[in-house]
């Protein structure tokens, strides 16, 4: 079929090319129909496929492909028959041209030939012509008429068949979306849009209309060509006129069209229908489509068919294919008779179509299951067809589950994709207890309720009546009335006659006295009494009135229905107490969590006439897919419980195990529970992604509960499922369930910390899939190498002990071997205690008589691995110390033994280097507090004083002044204090701690006045010398101050004073010791870092360590020892005991010990950027845009990046199963890194900038920008084969206002570019490919620079506006073609009015005569050029001469009914009189209060609607009066002593803007500047100096 013989509709709107059918061996292109409705060919659509999806190119929906792919959607059948029909008559019409011409050949002769040609030469008889053709005209006026009479029925007909059926589709549509509620408003929706194309489904009455207009189109030729040969009749002799004479003659047979269409209805309807889904009652709509409807018997209004037996020539070329089958008059055909009228009742023919050929039905597989396992789709909208059915009669017990005819039903919705032998949606009718109940199957619900309905149609009819002759029968089968017009099948289990006091198996009727009945469709047994007298009428009424008989008749009827009710028992569930059976509480158990929602059942065998099974109910949200179970519901909740073994169907998902520290490492951790010791849990301190666990925790669980949300409540908790459980104090952790201990308890423990509790189960919540990402953090530890000291098991005391030495406590620890993770790991504890020397736990128990060493263990062994022991042998003299001696006694010198008398002021020793310091507050480097840890015993004491003097006395009324000394009383301890600032009438006192050097606020009630002989500080504040802030910044960064905070707080160092002065701080070096045991200065730390950097010092300059000594004294032994020392002693906590001096002689051994707060060593990492992206080439492609820069960079990807980046995605997400474990790295030397986003997704990145615990990143195959914590960033690089995606672009040929992108204009481009696939004109390559690209963007054809200078946000270039002048750039392609009809339209009441004229200024540097109108800030004024727009006239009349003539008629302008922004309007001023003005902005809606400027004057003024007027069109064509310019050569103070500001420019005062007009009042001359960004001036006085020196001269401005 050629393309050109085609119409519209059977041609794709994609490509262009026409639709086909497939013919022999050649594969056709057939039209598809996608789920919007939109239509599009095979070849299109297989094209525009990615990942089993079509996005439609018109709407872009998304359709899923079914499993078949493109070739298994849906056709659209009336293209298919368009098609064949067009292809069946043009072989018809070709078949009767061949015919013609075979006839003409056959009686034309040579002769003719030849009588022709002399005919042509000699006119022919013009009379006979005229008569013929005539006559021919007025049997064609005849038919016309007649045609159009036709049409005219048809149409209105059409449209009132449309109209009607769309009216009750509407209610149908609603009727069912009512009974769906919310759950089905988009379904509804949808369909109520695909109404819009209801003549789509009268294709039959489409195509007669369609003939009838070709009929007519070419009566029309006809006559046109008949009348043009009347006119010129040699044009006979050039024409067919023949043919055109037996068009016109051509009789219009009435019969020929088919006008029953019209009375036929579309065949749709909506019906509600409840189908069972996977987890709860689904509802699901359908559009049914049967056969059309006769709706009337009667022709369409004003057609009357004819009489005429003629066949024209038109109804014989049709032949016999013209004849019509008319639809079937039957509603509902017999099943014996559906089968074979299944192909011709779906053909297009029987609906009145043309016959055209029936595509190949494939299954509804295809369309509907494939996607779907288990969950079935939300609507299914489908054609049913009915399949015959045997007659034979159902099983009558509850053995029925099995039924054959049952699952032969059942195949028939195979559609739904469940599998029936595995899992089936029920709903629980009856329950007697948990093992005997009766359930329904939800998919049988509408087979129900055609049962239901054609019971009730039964018993209302009076041949189920019962009469005086009838007998009821045991086991027979009758209807019983469930409740008012609604009756039952049920089967008789029990008779009562009257007079008999036991059941008998038949009875007449009359003498019925109750009987008792088994409902079949609900598993309900009732007894029913039947009060009446014995053989009277009444009683026969009363039986009636309960009972209705089954003949054989309607027995064999109901016989294709099976009994709905089918017998259960929950497999393996026995009664909690077998003495006492099931108890009622089981029952209303059982009946709670089921209640009448449809639950999951899945059948576990058969025991006699029961249904073992398990029921499963949904859980309470969606995104989880474990049920409940029901069986494990009743056990929990101790109402019953197995009698045999249980496999849970699903296994929980589980906690990664903890990570397991290395052998024979030194690693910190903290003992987060203890039980005994072999039997305790640890967490490691090194890992910092565990510091927001807790806080993620706590916002996440905590908003959940105070908004009420349930969806993750715990029903029925399974052993060994993972979950978040509330502790004691009310905080949520992670947590798995162990244990049921009973009474609707659960038994969990604390996968981070070890600890075990049992709890209520509404304290346990559900685990979301974040919190699975790390692993537990409790490691369970067992102390190495001791035992029990009985042998056996570990006592009281020991645990104790233990407790009191390690529970939350920072330790060392050493895994000394490697075990199975299902045993404790063995370790040795080291703990800092207060005397010093590091202590061995194990040790203390041993020594303490608690526990024993193994056997083999020797104590001597109590330290660290990794320590020489021929480096801590202890001289000889040392070590014939008595073994209960401190060894710290041993070595005290002289400088270390504190005086007698007391000193409550810091007095520096003479010795200033290797001071022994505690850091007790730190601000910054450059000012922190130390104390001297050789004043430990003078600040105890101290202490004690200042309690003893204040401890029993009241506040004083004193008044407390600045700088005086007090006694504070905080946080429970009295300590010495200095004011701050004068006390104010609030109470509250700033005071400095004078031996801590941190300041608090306390009431003056903890206040007391300190005697003089106490006061003092024993606090010293230092600055470390050797480095300043990085950056070039003159203060230290936030960051830098944190971390010195984080590591000095507390922690013990070595201080040596760089120079000694009364000024503080002092200079001074710190040095801390690490994990080795070596002295780290803190000042490296910090610039090592990258938080501060070092001061140049001159080449010869030495940086002193803390082992260095002045005065060398002879190399002995003592002195390599104390070297020794000073480089592995770990200097403890603070305590009240001095510490040695590092220049001693003589040390005792000890063995080392880690500090309190150590400096963690970084590792020093270095990456590189990933490969620049690959920039494109110039001209125009099609990009997307990601992201939009704070500095207005546009962040864009081509379409190859585009696929470039999914395949990126699965790429990095495969590689990537686990996170790297975390360790401190020096982020200096990282530029490309790998980033955890928010989702919890990898993603590429590089580094920009370090923000403490934070780092600025920057995602480089997206260009968004995030500061993300540390704990997210790796340094490490992800594909680096794969270069950047995503490339940065600046706009070309436009100048930001104000120089750089404002946050209003980046802003707008976000909302105008982000995620947008648009044009993009690359006008300029870089030379560095990271370098942003020079484009110009296009938004629908409008380029994006035009926006930008529009909304004022950038100006153009106009050097690069002169080159554009040059250079041609191709058009933006037109997107759409609009035939608007704007006829009938109004114009617009107002005029739309253009903007006003400025006045042509001077060139820039020439004086011009200036008069300031009005005065903004001292530097922001509006002026008027007298020289350029003075008395400008207008067709000889000024400005005020216009606004004069005006302002009489003013009372005859109209008002102000629009209001654009910046709109000229005439606006009433204070004088009674109208000036020129614009628009500005509303200020208030109740009254309407409009801001307005004068254009004139430069004035602002608000005013009602009622003071603005319409504007003259003849006013714009003079010039403002005004121009708002900035004065250049000056600003506004950076300091200002003013008081009074200027309240709308807070940063000029009130007398600077009266002096400036002041000086504004002479005569003022003006030379322009700049023009762009804003016209920028500056002015002088009569003298030619400038304005504003007096300003600047008096303080009140500055110059710029």
């Amino acid at each position: 079929m050629d393309r050109g013989d085609n119409p519209n509709s059977v041609i794709c709107k994609l490509c262009g090319e026409a639709f086909t059918l497939p013919e022999d061996e050649v594969d056709g292109n057939l039209p598809r129909v996608l789920l919007c409705g939109h239509i599009y060919c095979t070849c299109c659509l297989q094209s525009i496929q990615c990942d089993s999806v079509i996005r439609c190119p018109e709407c872009e929906v998304e359709s899923k492909l079914p499993e078949g792919g493109v070739c298994f959607l849906q056709e659209d059948s009336r293209i298919i028959g368009l098609i064949y029909t067009a292809k069946i008559n043009r072989i018809k019409s070709l078949r009767c041209d061949r015919s013609k011409n075979r006839r003409r050949n056959k009686l034309s002769s040579p002769t003719d030939i030849n009588s022709n040609t002399e005919d042509i030469e000699q006119p022919a008889d013009i009379g006979k012509i005229e008569r013929a053709v005539e006559e021919a005209l007025v049997q064609a006026a005849e038919n016309l008429a007649q045609l159009e009479q036709i049409h005219e029925t048809l149409t209105t007909s059409l449209a009132e068949q449309v109209k009607r059926e769309r009216a009750r589709l509407e209610m149908e549509i609603k009727q069912a979306a009512d009974k769906a509620f919310h759950a089905v408003q988009k379904w509804r929706d949808v369909q109520l849009s695909q109404l819009t194309k209801m003549e789509a489904q009268f294709s039959a009455s489409q195509a007669e209309v369609c003939c009838v207009q070709e009929r007519m189109k070419a009566l029309d030729l006809a006559m046109q060509m008949a009348r043009e040969v009347l006119r010129v009749p040699f044009l006979e002799q050039y024409c067919t006129l023949d043919k055109v004479l037996e068009t016109l003659q051509a009789p219009v047979d009435n019969q020929s069209f088919n006008m029953q269409c019209v009375t036929m209805d579309s065949g749709m309807s909506c019906v509600f229908q409840s189908e069972g889904l996977n987890r709860s009652l689904a509802l699901s709509l359908k559009m049914e489509i049967s056969n059309p409807k006769q709706l009337s018997d009667t022709p369409p209004k004003g057609y009357q068919p004819g009489s005429s037996n003629r066949k024209s020539p038109w109804q014989r070329a049709e032949g016999s294919n013209s004849n019509y089958i008319l639809p079937s008059r039957n509603k509902h055909p017999s099943p014996q008779k559906q089968d074979k009228e299944s192909t011709g009742a779906n053909s297009p023919s029987s609906r009145g179509s043309p016959p055209s050929p029936r595509p190949r039905r494939r299954s509804s597989f295809s369309r509907h299951s494939s996607g779907s396992d288990v969950a079935t789709p939300d609507v299914i909208i489908e054609e049913f067809l009915d399949e015959g059915q045997e007659h034979a009669l159902p099983p009558t017990g509850p053995e029925l589950a099995n039924d054959k005819s049952r699952s032969n039903r059942r195949r028939k919705k195979q559609f739904f994709g469940n599998k029936r032998n595995v899992t089936q949606w029920v709903v629980v009718t009856h329950i007697v207890n948990p093992s005997h109940f009766y359930v329904r199957y939800l998919a049988e619900k509408r087979e129900s309720e055609t049962l239901s309905k054609r019971i009730n149609q039964l018993c209302s009819k009076d041949c189920c009546h019962f009469t005086s002759n009838d007998t009821l029968e045991t086991g027979s089968m009758i209807f019983v009335k469930w409740k008012e017009e609604l009756w039952c099948r049920a089967s008789v289990v029990e008779i009562l006659q009257n007079g008999c006091m036991e059941g008998v198996k038949a009875c007449k009727v009359t003498q019925l006295a109750s009987i008792r009945v088994f409902y079949l469709d609900y598993g309900l047994t009732k007894t029913i009494t039947i009060q009446s007298d014995e053989g009277t009428t009444e009683s026969l009424l009363s039986v009636n009135n309960h009972l209705r008989k089954v003949d054989e008749a309607v027995k064999v009827e109901l016989g294709h229905f099976a009994p709905q009710a089918i017998r259960c028992s929950l497999k393996d569930l026995v009664p909690y107490d077998l003495t006492k059976g099931w108890s009622k509480e089981a029952q209303v158990e059982f009946c709670s969590v089921v209640s009448s929602a449809a639950v999951e059942m899945r059948p576990l065998g058969q025991n006699r006439d029961s249904l073992l099974v398990d029921l499963r109910k949904a859980p309470m949200d969606q995104s989880s897919d474990v049920p409940i179970s029901v069986r494990e519901y009743l056990v929990f909740i101790e109402v019953a419980r197995f009698y045999s073994p249980v496999t849970l169907g699903r296994r929980p998902l589980l906690y990664y195990p903890p990570v397991y520290p290395k052998i024979n490492t030194e690693l910190n951790a903290v003992v987060s529970h203890i039980n005994n010791a072999a039997d305790f849990y640890i967490q490691l301190v090194d890992n910092m992604e565990s510091l927001l666990l807790s806080a993620k925790l706590q916002d996440c669980y905590n908003a959940t509960t105070v908004a009420g949300e349930d969806d993750l409540t715990i029903y029925c908790p399974v052993i060994g499922q993972a979950c978040v459980a509330r502790f004691d104090d009310k905080l949520w952790y992670r947590a798995q369930v162990i244990g049921h201990p009973g009474g609707r308890k659960v038994e969990v423990r604390y996968v981070d910390f070890g600890n075990k509790r049992i709890l209520s189960v509404s304290d346990l919540r559900k685990i979301k899939d974040e919190f699975f990402a790390l692993p537990s953090k409790a490691i369970h530890c067992c102390l190495s190498d001791v035992i029990p000291a009985d042998g056996k098991t570990w006592s009281d005391a020991c645990t104790n002990r233990f407790i009191s030495l390690a529970h939350q406590k920072l330790v060392t620890i050493v895994a000394t071997a490697r075990v199975p993770k299902t045993e404790p790991l063995p370790v040795k504890v080291f703990e800092s205690s207060l005397d010093g020397p590091l202590a061995n736990i194990a040790g203390l128990l041993v020594k303490e008589e608690l526990a024993c060493f193994k056997e083999g263990f020797k104590s001597k062994n109590d330290r660290p691995p990794g320590d020489d022991p021929a480096i801590w042998d202890p001289p000889l003299e040392v070590g014939s110390a008595p073994e209960d001696q401190n060894p710290d006694q041993n070595i005290m010198g002289e400088q270390d033994e504190e005086p007698l008398e007391l000193q409550p002021q810091l007095k520096l020793p003479a010795q200033l280097k290797d001071l022994k310091v505690r850091v007790c507050h730190v601000n910054s480097p450059s000012s922190f507090y130390v104390q001297l840890t050789q004043y430990n015993s003078q600040l105890k004491r101290i202490c004690e004083l200042v309690k003893q003097e204040c401890v029993h006395t009241e506040p004083e009324d004193m008044v407390w002044k600045a700088g005086m000394y007090c006694a504070a009383h905080i946080n429970g301890v009295w300590e010495r204090g200095q004011i701050c600032s004068d006390i104010t009438s609030s109470d509250i006192a700033e005071v400095i701690r004078c031996d801590h050097g941190n300041t608090v606020k306390l009431h003056t009630s903890n206040l007391r006045p300190l005697p003089s002989s106490l006061m003092g500080s024993l606090a010293l504040e230092c600055t470390l010398t050797g480095i300043r802030p990085a950056g070039g910044r003159s203060t230290w960064t936030a960051t830098a101050c944190d971390v010195i905070a984080y590591y000095l707080t507390g922690a013990s160092a070595v201080m040596t004073i760089k120079e000694l002065t009364d000024e503080r701080p002092i200079p001074v070096s710190l040095f801390c010791s690490n994990k080795m045991g070596q002295f780290v200065s803190i000042a490296d730390f910090l610039a090592s870092e990258g938080l501060a950097l070092r001061e140049r010092k001159p080449s010869a300059a030495v940086i002193e360590k803390p082992n260095e000594i002045d005065s060398q004294p002879p190399v002995n032994k003592e002195t390599d020892v104390s070297d020794d020392m000073k480089k592995k002693t770990h200097h403890p906590a603070p305590s009240l005991t001095p510490l040695p001096s590092l220049s001693s002689t003589v040390c005792a051994p000890v063995p080392p010990k880690p500090a309190p707060r150590t400096i963690m060593s970084a590792e020093k990492v270095k990456t590189q950027l990933y490969d620049p992206p690959e920039l494109p080439c110039l001209g125009r492609i099609q990009i997307s845009v990601s992201a939009i820069g704070e500095d207005g960079l546009i962040y864009i990807r081509t379409q190859n990046a585009e696929c470039q980046l999914e395949q990126l995605r699965e790429r990095i997400q495969q590689s990537m199963k686990t996170l790297p474990r975390q360790k401190p790295y020096t982020w200096k030397s990282v530029l490309g890194c790998a980033v955890i986003g928010p989702d919890m997704l990898w993603y590429r990145g590089q580094l920009l900038e370090v923000l403490g615990g934070h780092v600025k990143v920057q995602y480089v195959d997206y260009g968004l920008v995030e500061n993300i914590p540390v704990v997210h960033v790796y340094p490490m690089l992800l594909c680096d084969d794969v270069p950047q995606l995503c490339m940065s672009c600046q706009l070309h040929g436009i100048n930001p206002v104000g120089g750089k992108w404002q946050r209003d204009a980046v802003a707008l481009l976000r909302e105008v570019l982000l995620n947008r696939c648009m044009n993009m004109q690359v006008m300029e390559l870089p030379t560095d490919p990271r370098v942003p690209l020079t484009v110009e963007l296009f938004l629908d054809g409008l380029s994006l620079s035009k926006i930008l200078c529009h909304h004022e946000h950038a100006s153009m270039d106009q050097t690069v506006s002169a080159q554009k002048g040059h250079s041609v750039i191709s058009p933006a392609p037109i997107l759409d073609d609009w035939d608007i009809n704007t006829e009938g339209l109004r114009d617009p009441e107002e005029p739309v009015l253009g903007p006003f004229i400025y006045p042509n200024l001077p060139q820039e540097g020439e004086q011009f005569q200036v008069k300031v109108k009005h005065l903004w800030t001292p530097n922001e004024l509006f002026l008027w050029p007298l020289e350029v727009s003075a008395d400008v006239e207008v067709d000889g009349e000024t400005l005020e001469s216009a606004l004069t003539r005006i302002n009489a008629e003013i009372s005859d302008m109209p008002g102000l009914t629009n209001f654009p922004h910046g709109g000229p309007c005439l606006a009433e001023y204070s004088d009674g009189q109208y000036y020129r003005a614009k628009l500005m902005k509303f200020t208030s809606m109740e009254p309407i209060m409009i801001l307005v400027q004068h254009v004139d004057f430069g004035s602002d003024d608000t005013l009602p609607i009622s003071k603005l007027r319409q504007m003259p069109a003849e006013l714009l064509r003079f010039p403002l009066r005004v121009l708002k310019v900035k004065v250049a050569g000056f600003k506004a103070p950076s300091v200002n002593r003013q008081i009074d500001m200027l309240p709308y420019s807070p940063v000029w005062s009130v007398k600077a803007a009266m002096d400036m007009i002041e000086l504004l009042h002479s005569s003022i001359t003006a030379s322009v500047v700049a023009r762009e960004p804003e016209l920028t001036v500056l002015l002088y006085n009569e003298d030619g100096e400038l304005v504003h020196l007096p300003l600047v001269r008096s303080g009140l401005a500055e110059l710029e």
